[in-house]
């Protein structure tokens, strides 16, 4: 459980610097819903990292056999 968790803060700490870092290079200043603030792209990031890092854990099955 507690791997799964410290993937997931992984996740969303690196998603949130790549959005921060996708507006800077990338992002436009108007008419853009995620890239026009820096707090949305970040958003986006985050919750795309988390979600990205969190499809790492591992099922029960595979932890039972492990054991």
């Amino acid at each position: 459980m507690r791997r799964i968790v410290l993937l997931t803060l992984m996740g969303v700490a690196l998603g949130a610097i790549g959005g921060y870092f996708y507006w800077v290079y990338f992002g436009c200043t108007t008419g853009c819903a995620i890239t026009s603030s820096p707090v949305n792209s970040s958003l986006y990031g985050a919750f795309m990292g988390g979600l990205l890092f969190n499809s790492f854990k591992r099922h029960k099955e595979e932890e039972k056999h492990e054991e």
